[in-house]
């Protein structure tokens, strides 16, 4: 059974930096072969994707986030990162790892204050 989980999240203020990891178990495949990425939810809104990368790392960035994060992989560690820095206070979500868009983690919150 694949799982993904999140970890690195936490409180920040504005212009600070956080890195999320996202450690997937179950199958050494998950992570090399399908399209990773970064989605977040913010309160009272719709999921949005923040980042992909492909097993070719092939990257893609929301226009709100490009030059600011920066998403990479591990193959031999199973996991896929996002490096957020220059923080901003509307980048606060709850931020969701995702393998193909089948597998998906339980979400981890990132809070930024102003």
């Amino acid at each position: 059974q694949v799982q993904l989980v999140e970890s690195g999240g936490g409180s920040v203020q504005a212009g600070g930096s956080l890195r999320l990891s996202c450690a997937a178990s179950g199958s050494i495949f998950v992570v090399r072969i399908n399209v990773m990425g970064w989605y977040r939810q913010a309160p009272g809104k719709e999921r949005e994707l923040v980042a992909t990368i492909t097993s070719s790392s092939s990257r893609n960035y929301a226009d709100s986030v490009k030059g600011r994060f920066t998403i990479s992989r591990d193959n031999a560690k199973n996991t896929v990162y996002l490096q957020m820095d220059s923080l901003k206070p509307e980048d606060t979500a709850v931020y969701y790892c995702t393998s193909g868009q089948r597998y998906w983690g339980k979400g981890i919150l990132v809070t930024v204050s102003p």
